[in-house]
């Protein structure tokens, strides 16, 4: 088998997949973008396909080895995110071709469903006892929000009342048994981060994700040593060299996402890594069907795996106009039970993606931006 060509193909709402040909007829399919830079990664993935085109499908590691270092110029979230959509599609392809799901050829499942949890609210959420409590009657079981709006580097303490308050809302709503988690996104500083956790600790947290950037990895010590809410991140790492001193600074769950950190090789080395550390793997997923399933092929061959993001009717999708489900002939293998989503059987990624309402879709497109926030005094925030 012979790999012929490779597709890339822009979407709603802010998604780019990924078609590898060969010529055998069998194509794989995966999820390469940064969200907002998806035409700057299919540039990259044209760039490499110069490498690809010609070579045989099933090599997955020595082409992971060569597209990630055979360059002078290596790392960052573009080549990574390339790389990622690529070693997606080379997995289900050579999962089609054997009859199995990848998870079979990482060693087998490790768990019969997988739990997972939904986002609840936007940016600057105002009804997020009423999405939880939506949530909980959709059968979820773990609720994520964001930490609020735009913060200063210091907080004045009615924000930070308002903010426990918004948590304790979401708590009185879906009660003790469930997880709320809450994704700082980055927005606030090491100091604020430490702040808020300590005031959060009597909401019994799942985690707080991403407290600082990933430019301040080194304050995830002092950060994890003055709380007792279990901290997770790494969406915005790209290897495991990225990850190898965060791992031993105390944080509870590694985040990668399937989609910038190399895909599911280099994720499946993450993991590994992680569990010498007593850190469980949360793999990061606001993205779309092929990303998702890919974490899912993860999810059951790791024993560490904790948890499953989704993105389905996360606030970016409804907004955009399409959801992680408008793109697969059989939605149903998404289907959730008690907030769990049972074990794909079906070879490769365990999908089949509809290339007719993809082709429709890229017609149209998408150009997706990141917003820019700024404080009321005018500076710029993050977002």
């Amino acid at each position: 088998m012979k790999i012929t060509a490779l597709e890339t193909f822009s979407v709603a709402p802010r998604w780019l997949f990924l078609a590898v040909r060969t010529d055998e007829g069998v194509t794989g399919w995966g999820e390469p973008v940064v969200e907002g830079r998806s035409a700057t990664v299919a540039t990259a993935v044209e760039e490499l396909s110069d490498y690809l085109i010609g070579q045989d499908p099933f090599r997955i590691e020595d082409h992971w080895q060569v597209l990630t270092k055979g360059g002078f110029y290596r790392g960052g979230p573009i080549l990574s995110s390339a790389v990622a959509g690529i070693d997606q599609a080379l997995w289900d392809i050579k999962g089609k071709a054997l009859g199995v799901p990848v998870h079979e050829l990482l060693g087998g499942p490790v768990r019969d469903r997988m739990r997972t949890y939904s986002w609840i609210a936007g940016d600057e959420p105002n009804r997020v006892a009423e999405h939880a409590r939506e949530r909980m009657e959709q059968g979820f079981d773990a609720v994520k929000m964001n930490i609020g709006g735009r913060f200063r580097a210091l907080e004045s303490k009615a924000e930070l009342d308002r903010l426990v308050d918004r948590v304790a809302a979401v708590r009185g709503e879906i009660g003790d048994e469930a997880d709320i988690a809450i994704d700082f996104h980055g927005r606030v500083s090491p100091a604020l981060a430490r702040e808020a956790c300590r005031l959060l600790e009597p909401l019994h947290l799942l985690f707080v994700e991403e407290p600082v950037v990933p430019e301040l990895t080194a304050d995830f010590r002092r950060i994890c040593d003055s709380t007792t809410v279990p901290i997770a991140t790494g969406e915005r790492l790209y290897s495991r060299w990225d990850y190898r001193e965060l791992l031993g600074s105390g944080i509870a769950v590694a985040q990668p996402d399937l989609s910038h950190a190399g895909g599911i090789s280099e994720v499946r080395r993450i993991a590994a890594m992680a569990e010498a550390y007593g850190v469980a793997l949360a793999p990061h997923c606001p993205l779309g069907p092929i990303a998702f399933a890919a974490s899912l092929q993860i999810d059951f061959a790791t024993p560490n795996a904790l948890i499953q993001e989704t993105s389905l009717g996360i606030h970016y999708n409804t907004e955009g106009g399409s959801d992680l489900l408008d793109y697969l002939v059989d939605p149903s293998v998404f289907d959730f039970a008690d907030s769990h989503v049972a074990r794909p059987t079906g070879p490769g990624l365990g999908i089949n993606v509809d290339e007719g309402a993809v082709r429709r879709a890229a017609e149209l497109g998408q150009r997706w931006r990141n917003p820019i926030w700024r404080n009321a005094d005018g500076s710029f925030t993050e977002w």
